[in-house]
């Protein structure tokens, strides 16, 4: 399709309220917007700028991780949260140094092959640094479509076909990766999950969810889990200790970041079962050899 009025609407709200973000500076990179991705997953923008950041100083290129050890992306991964796709990046940093000569492959079903890679980060770089019509379908972008044109508070817990679909058909022939951010940016400003700004929305007038009064789907409105005492939170405890020593950290020191020690012992388990911590001898260490810094 040609650019409809609701693409244009959409595009002209993001030309005058886009954020200022490095991952979509003209100059940013494929391997910069590959890493963005990645970290942005189920991580807020404010919290991974830095560590972007400071990520691409330290490692501009996919070749310059994959020379780094496992150990060293997680320690630089810091406080993100849901440390496994450090271990992820760096394997598929290791995959694009050894296949595709450094270079972050264009081409869909390459990325698409790359080790932690789905559906959706292969179609956000496709789109983003290579400029393919792509249909981009994040979470943001999935209310959006689900309110604006499916009459839906919130779409469905899993990707549909039907949504993809619709996703597709929605693409403008021209300027579609424009498009695929525009919307990901109006549902990360406006039309958020948790109390909308309707009022401030490009889409007000034409809205299948507004027009239908804006119906409230209680099975949409999903429990948040408890942060304090879970299981993550002591893994996450746990890790900070690892990663923030010097060296190896002795059992000793573990006992003292959690008192519980059968919740204590299943958190660090899985840790090792994850391939984020080795233990020898009694002692715990982040995997791989620390590198210098650059």
């Amino acid at each position: 399709m040609s650019t409809s009025p609701l693409a244009a609407a959409v595009t002209g709200w993001y030309a005058a309220n886009a954020r200022d973000l490095p991952w979509r500076a003209p100059e940013a990179t494929a391997w910069g917007i590959l890493v963005s991705e990645v970290m942005l997953q189920q991580t807020p923008v404010a919290r991974v700028q830095p560590v972007w950041e400071a990520w691409m100083e330290r490692w501009p290129t996919a070749t310059d991780l994959a020379e780094a050890s496992p150990g060293d992306a997680i320690r630089a991964w810091g406080r993100l949260g849901y440390p496994r796709r450090a271990l992820r990046l760096h394997a598929t940093a290791t995959t694009i140094a050894s296949t595709y000569a450094g270079e972050v492959p264009a081409d869909y079903e390459d990325l698409l092959s790359l080790p932690g890679i789905g559906e959706y980060t292969a179609a956000a770089v496709a789109s983003f640094a290579f400029g393919e019509r792509r249909a981009v379908l994040d979470t943001n972008v999935r209310r959006v479509l689900a309110r604006a044109v499916g009459g839906q508070q919130a779409p469905p817990p899993s990707l549909t076909k039907a949504e993809r679909d619709r996703a597709v058909a929605l693409l403008p022939d021209d300027e579609a990766p424009l498009w695929a951010v525009a919307v990901m940016e109006l549902g990360a400003l406006v039309c958020t999950a948790v109390a909308p700004a309707c009022d401030r929305c490009p889409l007000r007038n034409d809205c299948a969810w507004l027009a239908a009064g804006a119906p409230v789907d209680h099975q949409a409105v999903r429990r948040t889990q408890p942060w304090i005492g879970t299981d993550r939170m002591v893994r996450g405890k746990l890790m900070a200790r690892v990663r923030e020593a010097p060296g190896s950290v002795p059992q000793a020191a573990l006992d003292l970041v959690w008192p519980e020690p059968v919740q204590r012992e299943r958190a660090l388990a899985g840790l090792i079962e994850d391939g984020l911590l080795v233990v020898e001898d009694g002692w715990f260490a982040l995997p791989g050899p620390a590198t210098p810094s650059r």
